[in-house]
């Protein structure tokens, strides 16, 4: 309204015959009425357009507004979705890193428990070893000494058996054999 005042003293200012600044109030000289019919013609139609540009306007906005909060809430339980999952993950992260630790507890339990086991068996393995060949070395011993024994006692016999010692150990073989029957 206060653009049409300023209007209607443009055009009176410019009507004045003092070529200085006033106020026309002669109504058919300054087109008043032109401009009114102008200006109602402008509200009476460019209301309904104007309104409706304008509830289009508002629409659009409420409806981006909407779908910017629905887009919010659902990037919201997007990232509570994703949270939880990380939380998920975690778990399951510290689970699989438990069970490493104990396979490898068990592992390393294992691993020493057939270690002992093969330490003593490789023990008793050496100790049947050196029973075997101390075995073997004694009855070499004794073969040996067996064959020097007879050796001498074959070197010594024809000096010390005479007829008469012949005699006597034929006679105690045959008392023995005689008196054993």
């Amino acid at each position: 309204m206060g653009s049409i005042f300023w209007l209607i003293a443009e055009v009176g200012a410019a009507t004045s015959e003092e070529g200085g600044f006033g106020i026309n109030f002669d109504i058919l000289e300054t087109n008043i009425i032109n401009l009114a019919i102008v200006i109602a013609i402008l509200v009476y139609f460019g209301r309904s357009f104007l309104g409706k540009v304008l509830a289009e306007r508002r629409s659009n906005i409420e409806a981006e507004i909407t779908e910017a909060e629905q887009r919010k809430q659902q990037a919201a339980a997007a990232l509570a979705d994703e949270q939880q999952k990380l939380a998920q993950a975690q778990q399951e992260a510290a689970r699989i890193r438990a069970q490493a630790e104990e396979r490898a507890t068990a592992a390393r339990k294992a691993i020493l428990d057939q270690s002992e086991k093969d330490i003593q068996r490789l023990r008793e393995s050496v100790n049947q070893d050196v029973n075997t060949e101390r075995d073997r070395a004694i009855a070499e011993l004794r073969q040996q000494i067996a064959a020097l024994a007879l050796q001498k006692a074959e070197s010594e016999l024809p000096s010390r058996l005479n007829d008469d010692v012949q005699r006597n150990i034929i006679d105690r073989s045959i008392a023995m054999l005689g008196g054993a029957s």
